[in-house]
This record gives C-alpha cells, sequence and structure tokens, in this order.
C-alpha cells in the first residue's frame, strides 16, 4: 500500500522534509517511488515554507495512495496559500 508522507533531511537541529510517495513498511528516509514536494519548517525571509506539486497529489490519491495527517494539514496549507495570492 502507498503512503504519502515526510522523509525528514537537512541538519541536526535544522529539520527539512521531503514529501514522498513510498510502500507504507519503508522506512521514513528510505525507498521512496517519487517526490511531490519539500517543508521547511524554519524558513524565513524570502524562502518558501512549502512547495508541493498539486498535480501529483491528485494523482497519487486517486491511485489510492493515502496522505498523512500531517501531509494533509499541509496540502490544506498550501492550497489556502495559492488562493490568498491568486
Amino acid at each position: 500500500m502507498l503512503t504519502i508522507r515526510l522523509a525528514r533531511g537537512g541538519a541536526k537541529k535544522r529539520p527539512f522534509y521531503h514529501i514522498v510517495v513510498a510502500e507504507k513498511t519503508s522506512p521514513r528516509d528510505g525507498r521512496f517511488v517519487e517526490r511531490l514536494g519539500f517543508s521547511n519548517p524554519q524558513a524565513s525571509g524570502n524562502a518558501q515554507p512549502i512547495n508541493i506539486s498539486m498535480e501529483r497529489f491528485e494523482h497519487w490519491t486517486k491511485a489510492g495512495a493515502k496522505p498523512s495527517p500531517t501531509v494533509s494539514r499541509l496540502v490544506r496549507q498550501a492550497k489556502r496559500a495559492t488562493q490568498s495570492n491568486a
């Protein structure tokens, strides 16, 4: 079963998360099928805090991949950010 979840990157005490499609049984930072975007919780200035390919996200959810609760929250935030900028 596929899931859309976060894979941690970045340095110690400086988290950076990739939003990936992976098998449910694979390790958190292990193999993944596709990278959909990123989340940078410590973004400041002009840096983007969230970037998600909504087209690919929709594709994978229609294909049966289940997003984690955190990814669902990040997608809602990204949709609100794009609506307010439009």
